[in-house]
């Protein structure tokens, strides 16, 4: 790969402070204080603003902020055939912190037709002018994690292979629909593999009558299936996360039990990983990274909280990174979004710029 192409040396994993702009529109439009349109052309406003401040630190890539979303998963999976939100009896717990009590759950036979996201898209490759436009979206394996076989109508599904084989078909369609609106940069974002390295969750896995280690499988056979027969001009990549609300976290432990299944089987173009503390583990498990074949985004710049990293240290981690897969195959990036959900993380607008701006100025030093 060249410095030009997707993914690049500086990169980014998509989800930006909301401004407060938009949150003071979203407040307006759940009083019903202004309508969809007035919403819909603040938010657009909003993006054209952020995209350019991207370009501005330096980025190739841009994303819209997901400025529309409230949660980085929810939103995209409402817009699917057979799912619906709904309010849940508690959050998602985090570490000392628990989210708004959102869930969603398959009520009929999946599928991807008129998603709002693609006109989310279409609007951002409009505006990216000479940069490439990155669509972030939720891995398929998120959909079936978090509520598991409870959350999917038996009588819709009484047999989960078939859950599974339309979970691949309908991603399959997704990625096809957002290649036919332009899209040759296509993110998944996947909190599954973390906490299938997590012992804790594994525990809770298994209490709920799962195999950790046939999810893993499962999973990477849904990928699989999914970007089977993709064009080849479209990168997708896919982001595992050990879980981003309000600077909090959910899973900890290092890439090596899932390494070899994942990087070794999962057919992916590149892997965003991340990196930025000790919860994270060593870089052994890249040894598993195809050569040649595969990229690996390394997240060593925290969105967590607002303090500049030293370049030099992240330098010596590149290079250590490098003694298990080959330097021309590491990219580097923040290691998550900075507002995974619309509450965002602990740190300033200045503060995340800052933060992609040391990203650039890294990528240039080393590439």
């Amino acid at each position: 790969m060249s410095q030009f192409t997707a993914p690049f040396r500086a990169d980014t994993v998509g989800s930006f402070l909301r401004p407060q702009a938009i949150k003071q529109a979203r407040t307006q439009f759940a009083a019903g204080d202004i309508d969809a349109a007035t919403l819909r052309q603040i938010e657009d406003e909003q993006i054209l603003d952020v995209v350019n401040k991207q370009r501005a630190n330096g980025l190739q890539v841009v994303t819209d902020g997901e400025f529309r979303r409230a949660w980085w998963h929810f939103d995209f999976f409402a817009g699917l055939d057979g799912v619906e939100l709904y309010e849940a009896e508690q959050g998602i717990q985090f570490n000392g912190v628990q989210t708004k009590a959102h869930g969603v759950r398959v009520t009929g036979k999946l599928g991807f037709s008129q998603h709002p996201m693609l006109e989310d898209f279409r609007y951002l490759k409009s505006i990216a002018g000479d940069a490439v436009p990155k669509m972030t979206i939720p891995s398929p394996s998120v959909l079936h994690f978090r509520g598991g076989r409870k959350t999917i109508d038996a009588d819709v599904y009484p047999n989960m292979d078939d859950y599974f084989d339309d979970l691949a078909l309908t991603y399959r369609t997704a990625i096809a629909a957002f290649y036919e609106a332009g899209c040759r940069y296509l993110q998944l974002d996947d909190t599954v593999w973390a906490y299938l390295c997590s012992e804790d969750q594994k525990r809770q896995i298994r209490e709920r009558g799962d195999d950790p280690e046939e999810l893993a499988r499962i999973y990477a056979r849904v990928l699989n299936k999914a970007i089977e027969g993709k064009p080849d001009d479209l990168i997708i990549g896919l982001h595992v996360c050990r879980g981003n609300f309000r600077s909090t976290w959910i899973s900890e432990g290092g890439y090596e039990p899932v390494a070899e299944i994942l990087f070794g089987s999962v057919n992916i173009d590149a892997f965003y990983l991340e990196y930025d503390n000790e919860r994270a583990g060593g870089f052994e498990p890249l040894r598993f990274i195809k050569p040649g074949k595969q990229q690996v985004v390394l997240g060593l710049i925290t969105t967590k909280q607002g303090e500049l990293e030293d370049p030099a240290v992240v330098k010596a981690r590149l290079a250590e990174a490098a003694q298990f897969v080959d330097l021309s195959q590491i990219c580097l990036s923040p290691q998550c979004g900075f507002a995974s959900t619309e509450e965002g993380n602990s740190l300033t607008e200045a503060q995340q710029w800052a933060k992609i701006r040391l990203v650039f100025d890294i990528a240039q030093q080393v590439w």
